[in-house]
């Protein structure tokens, strides 16, 4: 399988540059960017086909992705969308990565209930959260409030929004084709709380984890939170925006101040068990890395060493997107052990 966090990095490289040229000629030729806008737009993927939803606790629905990673095949369906059907409405978190799985969602919440959505949440920038958006402010209006961290938000409405729409139609063969980028309009903030109905959400965040801005959002009463892309069932995780230890020190203060919960992922089936599972996985790339920084080993030596970790190989034969990545979140973490050793 591909090295998809390797081709973010490259494709951030190339679309910067290619952004700077853009921009002189739309200056220069303002009919050409009218037209080009005009073309995407025309220019619309599939369908996506249903998943239907599955209930995992009283208020709280997912339509799951079985594909880690965006395929032509799969159309992009690479993340799970969590909807939560209170007494006021459905809420999102998360929205999908592209108008098509947004809408094919929106069918799926119509034969759970007929009320509308009223929020949605986007966890972090990466695309496959909130590409989606697209659908629920096409079908309830530009007024529908869409939540996230304030760097989340600044991100997608940056460079980073329509980096990710590219690379998802690239990735797909065009499948997301027509999704237009819709940027969080409402900021949340650690600790704060919502009441829809007979729902409350709490807000969590503590630093640097998968990204430097990746929210959790606990549905109170159900005793579920959703945390996005911090902790993973049986994918491993793109950390070319991240940090091994600030993961598990939000991990730790999310777990404190959460309880006993049923952890939600982006990707993967819910567990009670995900952060636990997921960060002794993470451990046994990041503790034989900053041992080998520590003892004046080499990247290879350091990667030796974590290969033969059982807490890594254990998962090597089952994990999606194992052998194409685990070369290269050695390198982040013995990188990322080397600043804190030194």
């Amino acid at each position: 399988m591909r090295d998809t966090g390797g081709q973010i990095q490259r494709s951030r490289r190339l679309f910067l540059g290619a952004t700077a040229g853009l921009a002189t000629t739309a200056a220069l030729w303002p009919e050409a960017r009218l037209l080009a806008e005009q073309a995407h737009d025309f220019v619309m993927g599939p369908p996506m086909p249903d998943i239907a939803p599955r209930q995992i606790s009283p208020h709280v629905w997912i339509v799951f992705a079985p594909d880690g990673f965006p395929t032509p095949e799969n159309k992009g369906m690479m993340s799970n969308v969590t909807f939560v059907v209170t007494s006021k409405g459905v809420v999102i978190l998360d929205s999908g990565s592209s108008l098509q799985i947004g809408q094919m969602v929106i069918r799926q919440i119509r034969k759970v209930t007929n009320k509308p959505v009223v929020a949605v949440f986007n966890s972090h920038f990466h695309g496959d959260h909130w590409l989606g958006n697209h659908a629920f402010v096409e079908a309830y209006g530009k007024d529908l409030p869409i939540y996230a961290l304030p760097q989340t938000r600044d991100m997608i409405a940056g460079v980073e929004g329509n980096m990710w729409r590219s690379m998802m139609e690239r990735w797909t063969n065009q499948s997301t084709s027509g999704t237009q980028v819709f940027a969080p309009n409402k900021t949340v903030a650690h600790g704060q709380e919502f009441r829809f109905g007979d729902v409350t959400l709490k807000m969590h965040f503590y630093g640097k984890s998968h990204t430097d801005a990746d929210l959790s959002v606990q549905v109170v009463e159900d005793k579920m939170t959703h945390v996005g892309d911090i902790a993973m069932a049986n994918r491993i995780a793109n950390m070319d925006d991240g940090s091994y230890p600030g993961t598990f020190k939000y991990y730790k203060e999310l777990a404190a101040a959460a309880g006993e919960q049923l952890w939600t992922p982006g990707h993967g089936q819910p567990g009670k068990d995900i952060l636990q599972t997921y960060g002794r996985f993470l451990s046994g790339i990041w503790e034989p890395c900053l041992k080998a920084v520590e003892d004046g080993k080499s990247e290879s030596e350091a990667k030796a060493m974590v290969l033969a970790d059982p807490r890594v190989a254990s998962r090597a034969k089952t994990m999606q997107g194992y052998d194409s990545n685990i070369g290269k979140y050695i390198s982040l973490a013995y990188l990322e052990a080397e600043k804190v050793a030194f």
